[in-house]
């Protein structure tokens, strides 16, 4: 530790980080949160432009850097104040004079090829808006990614060489056999040409100076994924499924972004200037086996990160969440603190499963040979017997039947609910003395497709030619007969799943849309409403894949995202009435969302907590704020709704549920509710994923863990909890039980049900997050 050259700013955090040894191959500097995250790295970098004011930068694009951006443009605007002096002493930041950030010279990490520099989900657009612009840099400085000025054969425009946007790279290798193909492959050889110029551009100004980026599900820094060259340098090339899964929300779906090429600098492009200070930051436990490959493997091409091995002055910037997987922090979650239960479970859990041993035949040898088994107060086999108790109390404690009870189920986007907790919500949902509230807290537009769309519309045009939708010929219909009957919709639907109709399916989901687009455009005849839909199209055409649609599409797009939860619940019987959509105004579909409101955005979840006076809130559990930063804004936002609510009335009695779903995941030790689901309750969460939620069901933006439905991967993951657990309890704990729940068991959803004071605490620091 004592041999690396640390900053002060670095120095600072890494005090106030306690960590006082490090392991890893690269060094590391972890953080409590997102947030903080951001704005660690903006001190940074603010020092480093201090003492090379006309150096190299390379900073990276998408949501990560959004605190980044916030906390240097807002220590720049505030440097001379009380505000800024207080902020920048407290960080370390030992910089007196205000940086000066134009002479600096950028270098643009990558870009989608190929793309219109003018489309605003292009990376040349984002580069220009947040840091030419937003950092003051000047243009001329600027060495960017243009994908309309570089080079084609005959001065054509890529739009005429690669009119489906479709670029073959097997041309470099085979015959071309057409005019066009011929005209392909010199336009992708002029296009190799560029890129050796850019790499050059590079390297006459010194090589990178600072360089900070993001690490990608596999791994991979700028788009040099999986694989890559240690020795690559700027290049055409194509991407692997996981990178363009996480970049189908930027190009409006992955059956684009997997037909679409990048250019990218080349990991050698990163590591060329040896004196480079090259930062990666990470959020989220979602990132933790990327960054453990990273920083604890020799260097390899299997993970691209590996390669700032070479830069004395490389750094990874973490979420603690981000980290909890390297040796360093397994091992000082065990040793520091006081020992607790939690931390005996996981080590015989953990142990169980490293040496594929089952906790009964665990013998005292076993848990002495282990390094963190061994640190158990009093160890003894009875201590094996303690744990196995324990985790069985956590599945009756799911079995427990739930009377009298208000659920007030909360989503940050439609399917978070049935992703996470189906099963056990279905089972509450059979008693009837139990009320049961769902609510989605966002529109969720942006998981729509224009395609999905486009196809909706012209089978509504269809349908209204041949005369099938008779409810618009009610006198009233227009006026407000369009306002009612919304549960007839979604029973018309259901009876069509129920008798295998698709074509009355479809004619269900029109009738819907029809009440949306009547609603929302406020259409007052047939021929208005024929107008309206020909415009949605006409606009949505004339949209380019990935591009912000209007407020009233938006709109139209969340309709249809909320028609899919009330099909969902209507399965059980949950009526249109107790679906809430909540639509929270921070949720606007740009890069960066704006943080909740109170009075846009906790105030309408106080008053659903005020009138259903709910006694047990789910919520999708998220307090680092990584991953996608709804679900952590939602928590703040229910969070803060909350510590209002107590202030009313006495909650001691209120119990919080906090699951996790596809995008995060607990440790059996986390929780202390385990919920056995049967083959039965996987077939529903998947027959009923698949029959409701139309717009998702070609998983247009997939995970990057699985090509295909959320469903399957939701089902994959219960069943991998089982699996977990049952490495403890033996799988005859399972298929002999008494209880013919447990003997059912095929999968498990963990639930970690905590009080109103537990829930406020593992929300930290909301409330100062919320007055920021």
């Amino acid at each position: 530790m004592d041999a690396i050259n640390f900053s002060e700013v670095e120095k600072n955090y890494l005090q106030k980080s306690g960590v006082s040894k490090t392991t890893t191959k690269i060094p590391y500097i972890p953080v409590d949160n997102f947030p903080k995250l951001g704005m660690f790295t903006a001190f940074r970098f603010l020092e480093w432009v201090a003492e090379n004011p006309e150096g190299v930068i390379s900073l990276p694009t998408g949501k990560t850097p959004e605190y980044f951006i916030r906390w240097t443009q807002y220590l720049l605007e505030n440097w001379d104040n009380a505000k800024g002096k207080k902020v920048r002493e407290e960080n370390g930041l030992k910089v007196n004079k205000k940086p000066d950030l134009s002479k600096l010279h950028f270098v643009q990490i990558d870009e989608f090829y190929p793309i219109r520099s003018s489309q605003k989900n292009s990376f040349y657009h984002y580069v220009n808006e947040y840091y030419i612009k937003g950092f003051g840099l000047k243009p001329e400085n600027a060495l960017l990614i243009n994908s309309d000025e570089i080079p084609l054969v005959d001065g054509k425009h890529f739009s005429e060489v690669f009119p489906d946007s479709t670029v073959d790279l097997s041309l470099r290798y085979r015959e071309a056999k057409t005019a066009k193909e011929k005209e392909q492959q010199k336009s992708i050889f002029m296009i190799d040409d560029w890129c050796v110029e850019y790499e050059r551009k590079i390297r006459e100004k010194g090589g990178i100076g600072f360089f900070l980026g993001g690490i990608g599900p596999d791994g991979h820094i700028a788009f040099n994924t999986r694989g890559a060259d240690h020795f690559s340098t700027t290049r055409l090339t194509k991407t692997n499924f996981e990178t363009q899964a996480q970049a189908a929300g930027d190009l409006g779906g992955i059956e684009i972004s997997k037909n679409r090429l990048v250019i990218t600098i080349g990991l050698e492009s990163i590591t060329y200037n040896k004196e480079a200070v090259a930062i990666i930051f990470a959020a989220g436990e979602a990132k933790a086996t990327v960054v453990k490959n990273a920083l604890e493997s020799d260097a390899s091409v299997l993970y691209p990160a590996s390669v700032l091995q070479s830069l004395k002055n490389s750094r990874f910037y973490l979420t603690k969440s981000a980290g909890v997987k390297l040796n360093d922090s397994v091992s000082a979650y065990y040793s520091n603190g006081e020992w607790t239960h939690e931390k005996t479970e996981r080590a015989i859990i953990d142990l169980c499963k490293r040496i594929n041993k089952y906790g009964p035949k665990l013998e005292l040898s076993d848990l002495m040979a282990d390094p963190y088994c061994r640190q158990i107060p009093n160890l003894s086999l009875d201590t094996v017997k303690e744990v196995i108790n324990s985790v069985i109390a956590k599945i009756e404690t799911g079995l427990r039947t739930e009377k009298d009870q208000v659920f007030y189920h909360t989503g940050p986007h439609h399917d978070d609910i049935q992703l996470g907790i189906q099963p056990h919500v279905n089972s509450t949902l059979l008693e009837k003395s139990n009320k049961s509230i769902f609510s989605v807290l966002t529109s969720g537009f942006t998981a729509v497709t224009n395609h999905f769309v486009t196809d909706t519309l012209n089978s509504t045009k269809k349908l209204l030619d041949e005369g099938r939708i008779q409810m618009i010929n009610f006198p009233d219909f227009f006026e407000s007969g369009y306002k009612y009957k919304w549960d007839k919709d979604v029973y018309h639907f259901l009876l069509n799943v129920a008798s295998d109709e698709p074509l009355e399916r479809v004619r269900g989901l029109c009738h819907r849309v029809i009440r949306a687009i009547v609603s929302i455009w406020e259409v007052k005849s047939y021929d208005d409403l024929r107008n309206t839909i020909n415009a949605i199209l006409a606009n949505i055409r004339e949209s380019y894949d990935g591009q912000k649609n209007p407020p009233k599409i938006q709109k139209l797009k969340g309709m249809i995202r909320e028609f899919e939860e009330e099909l969902v619940w209507a399965h059980s019987g949950v009526q249109v009435k107790n679906v809430r959509h909540l639509r929270l105004g921070f949720y606007t579909g740009d890069i960066f969302t704006e943080q909740p409101n109170r009075e846009r955005d906790v105030l309408p979840i106080l008053e659903e907590f005020r009138k259903e006076k709910p006694t047990v809130i789910s919520l999708a559990l998220d307090p680092e704020g990584s991953g996608p930063d709804t679900h952590y804004k939602v928590l703040q936002a229910i969070a803060d709704a909350v510590r209002l609510w107590s202030k009313e009335e006495d909650l001691s009695q209120l119990r919080i549920w906090g699951y996790r779903n596809v995008w995060f995941k607990f440790a059996p030790s986390d929780v202390n509710v385990m919920v056995p689901v049967s083959i039965n309750g996987l077939d529903v969460l998947d027959k009923s994923f698949s029959d409701c939620y139309l717009s998702q069901v070609n998983a247009s933006f997939p995970s990057y863990e699985h090509d295909g439905k959320f469903s399957t991967l939701a089902k994959n993951i219960w069943v991998e909890q089982l699996d977990n657990v049952q490495y403890l309890l033996g799988k005859d704990y399972f298929y002999t039980n008494e209880n013919p729940n447990i003997r059912a068991s095929h999968g498990l959803i963990f639930i970690k049900e905590m009080n109103v004071e537990e829930f406020l605490d593992q929300a930290r620091e909301l409330e100062k997050s919320m007055e920021g």
